[in-house]
């Protein structure tokens, strides 16, 4: 299994950011060059379990927040970004989400049936 490294920069990238923090105030924290904060953020370096333990901990969120994209079982961290995401909406743009994630559960069970058959 291939590491998706795009996806867990960008979580450190927005973990950061909610954080409000530079990527040099959090490079300092976790003892590594601004330069590589920035290829981790973008996904263009690998990242070391070290560093991300030290990342977590720095931004005050689990490991698996920011591996779960690349976890079978992360229902937990989802469950959290959705009720982010949808802290941030108003009453409006809630229910065209619930909609839109409504439909799309519908169309993945749909197609697992059909898969099935």
């Amino acid at each position: 299994m291939e590491l998706d490294y795009k996806a867990i920069g960008k979580r450190i990238k927005v973990a950061r950011i909610r954080m409000e923090i530079t990527q040099e105030q959090l490079a300092d924290k976790v003892s590594v060059s601004p330069t590589h904060l920035s290829n981790i953020e973008t996904g263009s370096t690998r990242v070391s379990l070290t560093t991300i333990v030290k990342v977590a901990n720095a931004l005050n969120v689990t490991v698996d927040d920011l591996l779960c994209d690349n976890l079978v079982k992360a229902r937990p961290q989802f469950e959290r970004d959705m009720q982010s995401l949808l802290d941030d909406c108003n009453d409006h743009e809630v229910r065209i989400a619930y909609k839109v994630a409504k439909a799309a559960v519908e169309a993945v069970r749909s197609d697992e049936k059909l898969n099935q058959q």
